[in-house]
């Protein structure tokens, strides 16, 4: 499944040497290859635990003190970014986690051709690209149809958490969310901050600038 737009850039950034050498070193035990067929996560995992699928997790560290904090969740990162794909790798061996794999490929194609249809327990999307100028709107990860995608592969009652620094950027995923079939929203409009979900380096970066952080949090209809 593609719609032709990626959602990202690949930025330029340097790997120290401690992410280049967990990227290498680790990556084999961790990463989960691109393919063009639907994974089976018990194989995937050594499993049966519910999974977390979230798209673009920067540099992982938020992701890491989730997957410490539920050793009985498993969690299935996507991203592009090498650098923060090293830093992950290198919170899974100091933390000492194997709850967590990672996909280096964009999430969208990865959606449509890997991860089965009402398979996972959740979707987090933490600070996307929110492509501020309005002819890059287009571009937005969170619209539709790709909201029909995540309600598509959510289990019954699993959920799309998504955070962003970027108010418009809010307003416009609860409109998009909100008018997509199957999603229900538990909360009048934003949701609360959920506390499980640790405060990241680029959050707090926003909130010095002032930016106002909007939580989304949608349900999947159990009856879809």
């Amino acid at each position: 499944m593609s719609y032709g737009i990626k959602s990202y850039v690949i930025r330029a950034g340097r790997m120290s040497v401690a992410q280049r050498r967990s990227y290498e070193t680790l990556g084999p035990d961790f990463s989960v290859p691109f393919a063009e067929g639907l994974l089976d996560f018990n194989s995937v995992f050594g499993s049966h635990n519910p999974v977390t699928l979230e798209i673009g997790f920067g540099m992982g560290i938020a992701t890491a003190e989730i997957a410490e904090e539920n050793p009985d969740k498993n969690y299935l990162g996507v991203e592009v970014h090498k650098p923060g794909i090293g830093r992950l790798l290198w919170e899974i061996e100091k933390r000492g986690l194997t709850n967590i794999r990672i996909i280096e490929y964009d999430a969208v194609e990865v959606l449509g051709k890997m991860i089965p249809p009402s398979s996972l327990a959740a979707f987090h999307i933490f600070f996307p690209d929110p492509w501020p100028k309005k002819r890059h709107h287009k571009r937005r990860l969170i619209t539709r149809p790709f909201t029909e995608t995540l309600v598509e592969k959510l289990l019954p009652g699993g959920y799309v958490y998504m955070v962003t620094d970027w108010a418009e950027y809010g307003e416009w995923a609860l409109a998009e969310l909100s008018g997509t079939p199957g999603l229900r929203n538990p909360y009048d409009g934003f949701a609360p901050p959920q506390a499980w979900r640790p405060q990241t380096k680029f959050e707090r970066k926003g909130l010095d600038k002032h930016h106002e952080v909007r939580e989304l949090f949608f349900l999947k209809e159990k009856g879809e």
